[in-house]
């Protein structure tokens, strides 16, 4: 399955109210993930831009866009970002099948 890696920032609110009643998140974030077919592997914060990271693995790209979502429809967090993330293997396969690609960027000779 592939993995997943999700920025996300709380609202002032959200944070408020953590600061109020402090809970564990990470298993709000697994239930959701392990209801689409995935696994938690992961879940952080941090300081800086992004509040907090979540690292998953999930069947597709639709149950991992259905975990942004879902998690995000919830008004809690002002901000999420996921990225697909590839392996060491598929990044060589990927940059495999780009060798032969007949792009030219525009304006350039054919």
């Amino acid at each position: 399955m592939p993995f997943y890696l999700m920025r996300f920032s709380y609202t002032p609110e959200a944070w408020a109210r953590l600061i109020k009643k402090p809970e564990d998140r990470r298993e709000v974030a697994r239930a959701v993930v392990e209801k689409l077919g995935g696994k938690l592997h992961g879940f952080w914060y941090g300081l800086g831009e992004h509040d907090g990271f979540v690292l998953i693995e999930a069947p597709n790209n639709v149950s991992a866009a259905a975990f942004s979502v879902g998690i995000s429809a919830g008004g809690s967090l002002r901000s999420a970002e996921t990225t697909v993330l590839l392996t060491v293997e598929e990044a060589i396969e990927m940059l495999e099948k780009a060798q032969g690609l007949p792009y030219r960027p525009p304006g350039a000779s054919s």
